[in-house]
């Protein structure tokens, strides 16, 4: 779709995130027409760490998806738009016992359970409200795929789930076996973010169907998600149609192999439905010459976008109106935090620029507004979708007033 840039800084000022609906809902659909299988149940959860606002949750409960989700606000945030519970799924390493109170208070249809210690606190917590939870533990595999260290996160010494075999796992399964309380349906697992291979998922799903087999009783099994998206030339991300087909087929020929059943396969995408969805917007500023470096300043910055900082995370970006133009500048886009780090883009190739130009920096759905800060009180910025002709807020900018209302 062609986004009138401009039309949308004039309205709503920058910076500004902008995300193209129809962009999300073809993500939706490819996976949606190609993970099924005849041999079992399937659904797509999708992971709303990426981006988590009550509209695009409206967007997911509207396509029918569940919902992976990591703290009580985003389950709050679930409940306020009517999304069914019993499709949600809670995750996290340490959920404490008010979490745990809030989640079964809210009838939250499935905990996914980290680690020895957990299990026991939520079988505390299920005992004082006389209910059954039923619950996915997650697994660690041991299977690293290809990407950043910082969200790789199934090498062994991984902060997240409990290793297969291993002397909690043990004391987990006994303990379900023995609990009038927890019930468990399946296993969970997360190799990582970013992925452009797809050797990874087979590793993983021989594995955990043949943990399946160990039950018995047909478990779901959740492969996580990581399906990775496009930022750059450097990214080779694999169509979501082809990933979806490649696990339901990869699954399929397994379980033939194994002569093994499953109730259910389960995916969580987030990252690779919104990022290729969102943009965002700033107005250049101050354009600065240093002895080696030219920099164009902008009006965000790591306050808004902080993956660059935090994992080098590279980005492509157009000033509107000179997209045609000679990208003949070498220079740096850099934010207007008192950071040295603060850079979006650095050493990047661009048109000359005017102070007033629209910078759109490219595929920022994603961990972008969800990780944004107030760091140096900055502001958030508004967040905008577009359907079609028509472009509405599904999140007001930030006021003054709103930026200290907590504070006594």
């Amino acid at each position: 779709m062609d986004i009138d840039y401009l039309k949308l800084k004039e309205k709503y000022n920058t910076p500004l995130y902008v995300y193209d609906k129809s962009v999300i809902n073809d993500k939706i659909h490819k996976l949606k027409d190609n993970f099924k299988s005849n041999l079992y149940k399937t659904e797509i959860i999708y992971a709303s760490k990426a981006f988590s606002v009550k509209e695009m949750l409206r967007v997911i409960m509207d396509k029918g998806l569940s919902l992976d989700t990591v703290s009580i606000g985003e389950i709050y945030t679930a409940i306020n738009v009517g999304f069914d519970l019993n499709k949600i799924y809670f995750h996290g390493n340490n959920k404490s016992y008010d979490d745990l109170v809030f989640a079964l208070n809210n009838n939250v249809g499935t905990i996914v359970v980290d680690n020895y210690m957990e299990l026991l606190l939520l079988d505390e917590v299920a005992k004082s409200l006389n209910k059954v939870q039923k619950i996915m533990i997650r697994l660690n595999l041991g299977i690293e795929a290809h990407t950043h260290k910082y969200i790789v996160t199934s090498h062994v010494d991984s902060k997240f789930g409990v290793l297969y075999n291993s002397d909690d796992y043990k004391n987990m399964i006994n303990f379900i076996n023995n609990s009038n309380n927890i019930k468990l349906i399946g296993f969970h697992s997360h190799i990582g973010s970013q992925i452009f291979e797809l050797d990874a998922y087979k590793a993983e799903i021989e594995k955990l169907i043949r943990i399946s087999k160990e039950f018995s009783y047909p478990l779901e099994l959740n492969l996580g998600g990581g399906f990775g998206a496009f930022y750059t030339n450097e990214d080779k991300p694999i169509p979501l149609d082809e990933v979806a087909k490649f696990l339901v087929k990869t699954t399929d020929e397994v379980l033939n192999k194994e002569n093994a059943k499953i109730a259910k396969l389960l995916i969580e995408p987030g990252r690779s439905i919104v990022a290729e969805a969102g943009t965002t917007l700033y107005t250049i500023g101050v354009i600065k010459k240093t002895p080696n470096k030219e920099y164009y300043f902008i009006d965000g910055g790591m306050t808004d976008n902080i993956r660059p900082a935090l994992y080098q995370a590279k980005y492509d970006a157009f000033i509107v109106g000179k997209e045609n133009d000679e990208r003949s500048h070498t220079v740096t886009i850099a934010g207007k935090c008192c950071e040295s780090g603060d850079l979006i883009i650095e050493d990047y190739k661009l048109p000359p620029a005017t102070s007033g130009d629209l910078l759109v920096t490219k595929t920022t759905g994603a961990y972008g507004y969800a990780m944004s800060s107030n760091y140096n009180k900055a502001l958030t910025p508004a967040v905008v979708f577009v359907d079609e002709d028509n472009d509405y807020l599904v999140v007001k900018r930030q006021s003054l007033k709103e930026l200290i209302e907590r504070e006594i």
